[in-house]
């Protein structure tokens, strides 16, 4: 037996190829049926998707948000519930609660709309503290405990959701804890005015109705293809200087001037996770410092505060971290 036979290669993990960016394509065009426009937003949103974390999508009401998400549960073939979060929202009403029957004289059990594949957390600082911090057992553990029992929640599972940053009064502003359990703060704005004819037009042409028509959006893939989507994402190539680079990314925000708080060890670990979805949607099984860069403001804005001269300013974290990025080197190769 002679050494190239008896020192074989070892065996490379799985890789997304071609074929797992087209599935996301695929998605992304049905999903673009009824959500017109705002590519950017979309992508990210199955940025996270594929790398099986939650999202936080801040805009001003009438943008689409709901849209969106409906559009996704339908191209995707997942389940779909929403919870419009108010001031009186108990904690039992998101995850669930027992309830006694008298006929068998025992508690029974009854889910919350937390039990699904996507779930819509509408308006999500308009709930007290008490109700927002019902989601972080979900969203974190991916399980629910109702009167001391854990249920486990069929994957895939994500949480979208929304809060409007213009109306301030009766709302509750989320605590770090739970900002930081979202992998990507997602800012959706007004759309450009062609894409915002084309809305107009679609919506009141020959229909009475004032939304869109979801029938035109083609369910692509299921729960086994998403989980699986995932699974490959998780498996993309990241080079040691990569990693180096968002970490450094990272570091940089704790002692940045002008910023008071700067993002923790999770900061990173959703950066390079996002990088590697990031790395997908453009067709490859290698994540880039472009991927790293391009994705780093959606990963890091919720999780950095800014000193509040930098807020009288009306500077807002996305100006700190564009300054932040062209400074932090990459790697050249």
């Amino acid at each position: 037996m002679n050494d190239e036979t008896a020192a074989a290669p070892p065996a490379l993990p799985p890789t997304p190829d071609n074929a797992l960016s087209a599935r996301a394509d695929a998605v992304r065009d049905e999903v673009a049926k009824a959500f017109i426009g705002q590519a950017d937003v979309l992508d990210q949103i199955l940025i996270a998707l594929l790398a099986g974390g939650h999202v936080l999508i801040e805009g001003v009401p009438g943008l689409g948000k709901t849209l969106l998400v409906r559009a996704l549960a339908q191209a995707l073939e997942l389940t779909y519930a929403r919870v419009q979060f108010t001031p009186d929202l108990m904690p039992s009403d998101v995850s669930g609660h027992a309830v006694y029957d008298p006929k068998t004289e025992s508690f029974k059990i009854r889910r919350g709309p937390v039990f699904t594949n996507i779930l819509l957390a509408d308006e999500i600082n308009r709930a007290p503290a008490k109700t927002q911090a019902a989601l972080l057992e979900v969203m974190q553990e991916g399980q629910v405990t109702i009167e001391g029992k854990a249920f486990e929640l069929s994957p895939p599972f994500i949480t979208l959701a929304t809060q409007n940053p213009v109306e301030q009064e009766g709302t509750y502003p989320l605590p770090e804890a739970q900002l930081d359990r979202f992998l990507l703060k997602v800012l959706i704005d007004y759309p450009a005015l062609e894409d915002e004819k084309r809305m107009v037009d679609a919506i009141t042409t020959g229909r009475t109705a004032a939304d869109f028509d979801l029938s035109k959006v083609k369910r692509v893939l299921g729960p086994d293809d998403i989980i699986a989507m995932q699974r490959d994402t998780a498996a993309v190539q990241v080079d040691e200087q990569v990693i180096d680079y968002a970490v450094r990314i990272v570091a940089a925000t704790r002692k940045w001037p002008g910023i008071a708080l700067g993002a923790g060890p999770r900061g990173s670990i959703a950066l390079v996770r996002a990088a590697r979805a990031q790395a997908v949607l453009q067709g490859r099984d290698f994540v880039t410092p472009d991927d790293v860069r391009d994705i780093a403001r959606p990963a890091l804005r919720h999780r950095i505060t800014l000193a509040p001269e930098l807020q009288i300013e009306g500077q807002s974290p996305d100006d700190a971290l564009r300054a932040l990025l062209a400074k932090v080197d990459a790697p050249r190769k």
